[in-house]
């Protein structure tokens, strides 16, 4: 594997980005990682790797580059990240700050840059459809970035995602009607950001708009899940996604044999 951390030239300065692919000569088919709130850190470059070793090139840009180099990790005596809802008042406000600074048109416009770097590196198909993996406000992201270049992201996934419906006009479960490839979305039946009513605005909206979409609503899970240094993390229903999410790159990235 190769890997490495770049800066990609945006006119709001340089937007620290780890990029990882397979050590041969083969351009390999694009996935842009959308970070949660978090901010970016190891365990979202080792689900890069996880991508990569499968044959993808994977980029996970630090879409709080404006505000510097932001990494929040807390973790309890197991050496896991603590969710945010188990944060004390003072550390949640830490994490949650970058977020009110980062708007949903930032991430889009950033997204036009990322994909200008990637069409440009040798070691990636250039022009291709790309997949997309968000997390968290990174689900959201996937729907924004999807809608905004459609004739991109083909292969769409938002994993215990916020913010997905909303009541405005661009609400992005509206917005991502602009879709032409696959989308999927694995949510936690105890996630208080999809409840029952989100879930199933959602699925009415994608269904009624000709979105190939599918969902899977994990029993017990919270939000987080899908994260594996975090203390809410599922295996069993994170792999149930990346087996989803594996058949749907393989469908429309149509990634070169390993």
């Amino acid at each position: 594997m190769n890997e490495r951390l770049v800066d990609i030239q945006t006119a709001s300065g340089a937007l620290d980005t780890f990029v990882v692919h397979p050590g041969d000569d083969r351009q390999c088919p694009p996935v842009v990682i959308y970070m949660d709130v978090w901010g970016l850190r190891e365990e979202l470059f080792d689900i890069a790797r996880r991508i990569a070793t499968v044959g993808y090139y994977c980029v996970v840009p630090n879409f709080y580059y404006r505000q510097g180099k932001i990494r929040n990790e807390h973790r309890n005596d197991k050496n896991q990240m603590i969710t945010l809802d188990r944060l004390d008042e003072g550390r949640r406000a830490q994490v949650l700050a970058p977020l009110s600074r980062l708007s949903d048109s930032m991430v889009v416009e950033d997204t036009g840059n990322v994909l200008n770097f990637i069409d440009a590196d040798r070691s990636a198909r250039p022009n291709s459809a790309v997949g997309c993996i968000g997390y968290c406000m990174g689900g959201r992201h996937v729907f924004r970035v999807t809608a905004h270049y459609p004739d991109r992201f083909k292969a769409s996934v938002s994993l215990h995602g916020t913010e997905l419906v909303t009541d405005s006009a661009d609400s992005p479960h509206l917005d991502v009607l602009k879709a032409t490839g696959e989308i999927y979305c694995g949510f936690g039946e105890k996630d208080r950001h999809t409840p029952p009513s989100v879930i199933a605005a959602l699925n009415r909206a994608l269904q009624s708009g000709g979105v190939r979409y599918r969902y899977e609503v994990h029993r017990d899970a919270d939000h987080g899940y899908a994260l594996p240094d975090r203390d809410v993390y599922d295996k069993h229903c994170a792999n149930r996604d990346w087996e989803l999410v594996f058949a749907l790159f393989h469908r429309q990235l149509r990634p070169y044999s390993t």
